[in-house]
């Protein structure tokens, strides 16, 4: 899981952003995402001003753009229409722009998420602080079980550009659009992976802040990219479920019972996939 990485400070017409955590390449990614927004799809994101060092810590200065983050409630239709416009500009960039930026693959992306998921499930963890250990046991060992048998998505092709944490909070509504900012988990990546992160990010599904039918009929996805985002869905409501178990900060910074009600998810998820073989 990841924790707190930067420190913003806004000012009237600019926002400076001092990494505390870098060594994944948290600036250097998003560095290269603004610049690359910048040049192929101008007005998206925060234009990059400067890039600098104070004390060891990279610090990125950004064009501070209008808009208020978008909350924790549903969105309207409206909202989800231009949210799943301005990612299908995003997934738009070029792909040849993409690699002559040097991005390489996002932060837990297509490639690595289900290894990742699947190690982490293996750890032993005490479930004694959950409310219902038993049943939070359970989602752990059926996830574990799906996961051993899952063919995965290995090698696959990452032809767009991402955002990766599209948080509500990385969201900017002006009444008329969204344009998005934090990069620092960004990269190539596929649309469908992409979608199924963000509808299954803890801020976004238990509160049905994004629409996942119109976010999809936005972007634009393929009937095979569906069947895709329905299958990469499964895999982040595990990756979920371990970020929610004990000794975790978001075990330790969502209420009492979130645990348990992502465990209930996950069950239900397998319950339908089994029903459906």
């Amino acid at each position: 899981m990841r924790t707190y990485t930067h420190q913003v400070t806004l000012g009237p017409s600019r926002v400076r952003k001092r990494f505390i955590k870098w060594q994944d390449g948290e600036a250097d990614r998003e560095w290269k995402c603004l610049t690359l927004l910048d040049e192929q799809a101008p007005g998206l994101a925060p234009r990059p001003l400067e890039r600098t060092m104070e004390n060891g810590a990279p610090v990125i200065v950004m064009e501070r753009i209008p808009g208020t983050p978008l909350g924790n409630v549903p969105l309207t239709d409206a909202q989800n229409s231009e949210l799943g416009a301005s990612l299908r500009r995003l997934y738009d960039v070029p792909l040849e722009a993409i690699l002559q930026s040097g991005l390489e693959e996002r932060r837990l992306g297509p490639n690595s998420l289900e290894g990742y998921v699947r190690q982490a499930l293996m750890l032993e963890t005490s479930l004694s602080s959950c409310l219902d250990p038993g049943l939070v046991g359970e989602a752990v060992r059926r996830s574990q079980c799906f996961l051993g048998k899952a063919s995965g998505h290995s090698h696959v092709s990452l032809p767009v550009l991402g955002i990766a944490d599209l948080n509500p909070a990385n969201v900017l509504w002006n009444g008329m659009t969204c344009r998005l900012v934090d990069f620092e988990d960004g990269g190539r990546t596929r649309p469908e992976f992409e979608l199924a992160d963000h509808v299954e990010h803890i801020a976004v599904r238990p509160r049905c802040v994004y629409d996942a039918n119109l976010l999809c009929r936005a972007v634009g996805l393929t009937e095979t990219e569906q069947q895709n985002f329905s299958a990469y869905r499964k895999v982040w409501a595990m990756f979920w479920l371990h970020a929610l178990l004990p000794g975790h900060g978001a075990y330790l910074r969502n209420p009492r019972g979130t645990t348990e009600a992502q465990a209930h998810y996950v069950l239900d998820l397998l319950a339908r996939d089994s029903e459906q073989a």
